[in-house]
């Protein structure tokens, strides 16, 4: 047996207002793992992103390394988790050691240099594509919604219509 992932969201927000109320009662979690190697690093962020838990909530900000090694472990059948993500490639990375996530949730991604703004909160740069491809051709599920009470929107739909799947150069 291996921990539940009730949960799999990419959001560079991590843990907001939304996750924080209605997306943790809404999958009836018991902890939100952020995976990242950036935010597990940075003290503050990580001493924030604890204290924006909802009520009866844990939180643990860990490494894509940590969350590899204690994905089989027993200790965390408990979990009933959702796994947070600043980005694709930390999810790519746990989907090729064996991780078993069926679905990813898309809420928002950052515009930044580079990136190009796919929907009003999502922007992707050639890497992102990349991965996401990646996910999507192992049969996982990105879906587009920011709150729980959007409709479902499948990413890679969205990635074709930008022309961005075939894209030779990125714009």
């Amino acid at each position: 047996m291996t921990m539940d992932i009730k949960l799999a969201r990419i959001d560079d927000r991590l843990i907001h207002g939304q996750v924080a109320t209605v997306w943790a009662k809404a999958t009836q979690i018991n902890r939100i793992l952020v995976v990242s190697d950036t935010v597990a690093y940075d003290n503050l962020r990580k001493m924030l992103l604890q204290q924006a838990a909802p009520p009866g909530v844990k939180v643990n900000v860990i490494t894509v390394k940590k969350m590899i090694q204690i994905y089989n472990d027993r200790r965390f059948d408990s979990f009933k988790a959702m796994i947070l993500f600043t980005n694709p490639q930390d999810v790519v990375q746990l989907v090729t050691a064996g991780i078993k996530i069926y679905s990813v949730n898309i809420g928002g991604m950052s515009f930044a240099s580079g990136k190009q703004m796919v929907t009003n909160t999502i922007s992707v740069d050639e890497e992102d594509v990349k991965a996401f491809k990646y996910l999507s051709d192992q049969e996982i599920e990105l879906e587009v919604r920011k709150v729980i009470t959007d409709t479902k929107v499948n990413l890679m739909d969205i990635l074709k219509k930008k022309k961005l799947l075939d894209s030779t150069t990125f714009i």
